[in-house]
């Protein structure tokens, strides 16, 4: 069918269309990046009120600092801190959506993911390493001179255990970094942690507390709880950490995968803010005002002079060694932030090495699930910060390396384990 110009109506209709589309651009040109037709679209976070969990420790540092000196509301948060009594609380909260984010040990978001250990199956997601390094195990003063290491110990948990009264040793949570460093000490001496001792779980606040009172013999915990045992005079370190695994992966930010799917501005916001806060805490000068204000009684309640040496490298073991450390704690130094996959490989293989996980478990598939890089990539380029660490690297432990691409050989190439025959 032919109109009066001699165009056929489909002819027709196709002009009117270009000519609605390139006015539309002609318009559209000129406007700002970021014009939806009748508003701005928004980098606005989707959840500006963010409630923060966080446990009384040295490593709260970065969620506190970004707090108190405006990160946070800096990239449009207004943040509340919650401070916990225990990681179970921590969990808890932030799986029922009390709090929107937490600080959290890097084991946590792993068995609440799997179901593991008495969690609630609650996918979790880690965008951010909050530090490494600064734990340490405490042992009683009854061992001082006797014990330096894990193999010194193995007559005393042989004796205790033949008497009937197995020694005790406490960390904070079964499927966290303190029980993990705490295993693997002990097991490295001959020491079974399942078998040989008994192994409570007791808060991080309250281990000097209980271990004043004589209720066990050892703890693992992080800072300043070790370094309160010796100013208490009920306790020595006998080994840090980072003596087993240098830069060794610690703390987390970590959010419920449902909140950070459906808040991704709110989440790079917070990095955003964390980055700020961890390279703040990471100049040497700013530690004693870091040490000083986390010391609040809202935070860890703790003298600031028994958080500030340790904060600092400056290590007085309580047995008479003395050092400064180099593989203090870090906030921001060395690729700290990356939340490396490697990370979670290794924490599966020792899942597996001590029966928390049916044997096989998916590697890959859960390490990429929680682990996410891309979320901690994206908020690092909107500050054009560049990001050159390599995921899935090797990892260089005091006793060996750690390849990832052998995760499930590495977990049965212990001795002591809970691994079925």
């Amino acid at each position: 069918m032919q109109t009066k110009r001699g165009q056929t109506k489909h002819g027709q209709t196709k002009r009117r269309e270009f000519l609605k589309k390139t006015a539309l651009g002609t318009l559209l040109a000129g406007l700002p990046k970021g014009w939806m037709g009748t508003a701005y679209a928004s980098d606005a976070p989707e959840t500006p009120k963010v409630r923060f969990g966080m446990i009384a420790l040295t490593d709260c540092a970065s969620i506190v600092m970004a707090h108190e000196l405006g990160y946070f509301k800096q990239f449009g948060i207004e943040s509340v801190i919650s401070k916990e009594a225990s990681w179970a609380a921590i969990r808890d909260k932030l799986s029922i959506g009390e709090n929107h984010t937490t600080h959290m040990l890097i084991g946590m978001p792993f068995a609440s993911t799997m179901g593991l250990l008495g969690s609630p199956v609650k996918p979790m997601v880690i965008p951010w390493m909050i530090n490494r390094n600064g734990q340490a195990i405490t042992l009683a003063n009854k061992f001082k001179g006797k014990v330096k290491t894990a193999k010194d110990m193995k007559p005393f948990a042989d004796q205790a255990k033949a008497s009937g009264s197995p020694l005790t040793f406490a960390m904070t949570f079964p499927p966290g970094t303190h029980a993990m460093w705490e295993r693997y000490w002990l097991a490295s001496g001959g020491i079974h942690p399942d078998k040989d001792i008994s192994l409570i779980t007791i808060p991080p606040a309250q281990m000097v507390a209980n271990m004043k009172v004589g209720k066990m013999d050892g703890f693992c915990v992080g800072e300043p709880w070790n370094l309160r045992a010796i100013a208490d005079d009920v306790g020595y370190t006998v080994i840090t950490t980072q003596k087993m695994w240098p830069d060794h992966p610690e703390k987390v930010c970590a959010f419920t995968e449902e909140f950070a799917d459906k808040n991704p501005k709110t989440v790079t916001a917070i990095l955003q803010a964390l980055h700020l806060a961890s390279e703040y805490i990471d100049k040497m000068d700013n530690r004693p005002n870091v040490a000083e204000v986390v010391s609040r009684p809202a935070y860890i309640n703790c003298p600031k002079e028994i958080i500030l040496d340790r904060l600092q490298g400056k290590y007085d073991y309580g047995d008479g060694r003395k050092e400064q450390d180099p593989n203090y704690m870090i906030f921001s130094q060395r690729n700290c932030n990356f939340p490396s996959r490697t990370f979670g490989y290794w924490w599966m293989t020792q899942f597996e090495r001590w029966g928390m996980v049916k044997p096989g478990p998916d590697y890959k598939g859960v390490s990429e699930k929680v682990l996410r890089p891309d979320l901690y990539e994206a908020a690092m380029k909107s500050m054009g910060v560049k990001v050159t660490v390599k995921d899935l690297a090797p990892a260089k432990l005091t006793d060996g390396v750690f390849d990832p691409k052998n995760a499930a050989a590495y977990a049965k190439s212990f001795p002591i384990h809970n691994l079925k025959a």
